[in-house]
């Protein structure tokens, strides 16, 4: 088969390579996956840098999450999955998706809808079950409002969409005025440019007369302090990405005299946990609104030899959908 390889942790180009490669053989409690499609997120831009949180050992098949069909079990359990059409999360430590084909873990796997696309059933995991756990917790913390940085990206708008749906009012932070007409034609009202004049005012004024309680940060850097000054006493960020790629930067008097806190959430450390009430619960909910609700727009697809064009365009702009991997496809853009 043909997978592409990451060669050195340094971002360059030229460290990702097509390779041919044996197909893995599943093990008793994996299935073998011809990989339709595969993203590029913003983790997976972090993990061939070398920034994300963990390190496979060096050559490794970078990518997340992706989909395509079951084509062979390693064990009896996984034989009801044969032929069928699935979303699937790599393995921890092992190679990812960015191949033809791929060993992945039976509860890794989530049988694809009649309605969800290969396209769509490839982002299944990252975005919709972080932008769902997110929002299920601001639920059950009973928050009247919220706010959210990033709000152009793909999780942003799904926060947005929920946000909406549930009938919760929420501030949306992003960098561009074009990004301020967009989110305004997905039917968002409280929406603020960063870039523009008295920015942190305006927020702070939008999250007291709204009584914002709970933030959700993508970007980090300097606007995790300004999320978190604009907050009301007693509010709290939960910061779950890192956009900017920077340093979180806040002012200790808000934690120290205005009661306020900042937090972390990973979606791969919320998965670890197993299947608890708030897993099962997702699990239920999340397939239900992919492809619907939950929408990943899509900018480009892209064979595997097309991997410095690929990261490059998800590199530049987010905002205009994701980059796939499409091992059995040409390119189109």
């Amino acid at each position: 088969m043909r997978a592409l390889v990451l060669k050195a942790y340094d971002g360059r180009p030229e460290s990702l390579q097509v390779e041919r490669r044996a197909v893995p053989r599943p093990s008793a409690k994996q299935v073998l996956v011809r990989m339709a499609a595969s993203p590029i997120n913003p983790a997976d831009l972090q993990f061939v840098r070398g920034q994300y949180g963990v390190r496979n050992a060096l050559p490794t098949v970078p990518g997340f999450e992706g989909s395509g069909t079951v084509v062979a079990s390693g064990g009896l359990a996984g034989q009801l999955l044969v032929g069928r059409r699935v979303a699937c999360v790599a393995p921890v430590g092992g190679d990812g998706l960015w191949a033809e084909y791929a060993a992945v873990p039976l509860q890794q796997c989530i049988p694809l809808r009649a309605h969800i696309t290969f396209e769509q059933g490839a982002s299944l995991f990252v975005n919709p079950f972080t932008a769902w756990v997110l929002m299920e917790r601001a639920r059950e913390g009973a928050h009247v409002a919220l706010a959210q940085t990033g709000a152009a990206s793909s999780v942003g708008r799904m926060l947005g969409a929920l946000a909406r749906r549930r009938g919760v009012p929420m501030v949306h932070v992003v960098r561009r005025a074009e990004q301020v007409d967009l989110l305004r034609g997905l039917g968002a009202e409280h929406v603020l440019s960063s870039d523009e004049p008295e920015f942190q005012e305006r927020l702070r004024l939008m999250c007291h007369q709204l009584k914002v309680s709970l933030a959700f940060d993508a970007v980090a850097g300097r606007l995790t302090g300004q999320l978190l000054g604009a907050l009301p006493e007693g509010g709290r960020v939960t910061v779950y990405g890192a956009l900017s790629e920077q340093e979180c930067r806040f002012d200790p008097g808000d934690v120290i005299f205005g009661r306020k806190t900042v937090d972390g959430f990973a979606l791969s450390e919320w998965a670890r946990r197993g299947f608890g009430r708030e897993q099962l619960k997702a699990l239920m909910g999340v397939p239900s609104l992919v492809g619907r609700e939950l929408e990943t727009p899509v900018r480009a697809r892209l064979p595997l030899e097309s991997a410095g064009d690929a990261v490059r365009i998800a590199s530049a702009d987010m905002t205009s959908g994701k980059v796939l991997f499409m091992p059995e496809q040409g390119s189109m853009v």
